[in-house]
């Protein structure tokens, strides 16, 4: 082998591709310990409005527009308005659901919690040390 080539490590540059590695490894393993601790609950899906003793959620409106989509959809393939009220509706109905979500972290002792920060932030600098020209 020639020596007139330079040794290039991650990104081209001479940091070291075993260093970047390390940290790729490390940022993973911290990434998926930390996702783990959270937890993910949905709560009421938006407000009742009264009337006359009947409660209407925003999600049944919702979900009426829609079926009024797929009516016009199923009665005429080429309905603009039937396409339209369906897309749309579902669009609320997703953007609704992710509103909605309430993100707890898991109750963790507070060493645990150090682990997994400093494996999630020290991989991600390793992994920028090593694309680092020196």
């Amino acid at each position: 082998m020639s020596d007139n080539f330079p040794k290039r490590g991650a990104g081209g540059t001479p940091g070291g591709l075993g260093t970047f590695f390390l940290g790729l490894v490390m940022s993973l393993i911290g990434g998926y310990m930390l996702t783990n601790l959270i937890q993910v609950r949905s709560s009421f899906w938006g407000y009742r409005i009264g009337f006359g003793g009947v409660g209407i959620s925003a999600f049944s409106v919702t979900l009426i527009i829609f079926l009024f989509g797929v009516f016009f959809v199923f009665y005429d393939a080429d309905s603009k308005i039937g396409w339209a009220l369906s897309a749309a509706s579902l669009l609320f109905m997703l953007i609704g659901v992710i509103a909605n979500l309430n993100v707890y972290f898991v109750s963790t002792p507070l060493y645990v919690t150090l682990i997994i920060f400093t494996l999630l932030i020290g991989g991600i600098g390793l992994m920028l040390r090593s694309l680092r020209a020196t």
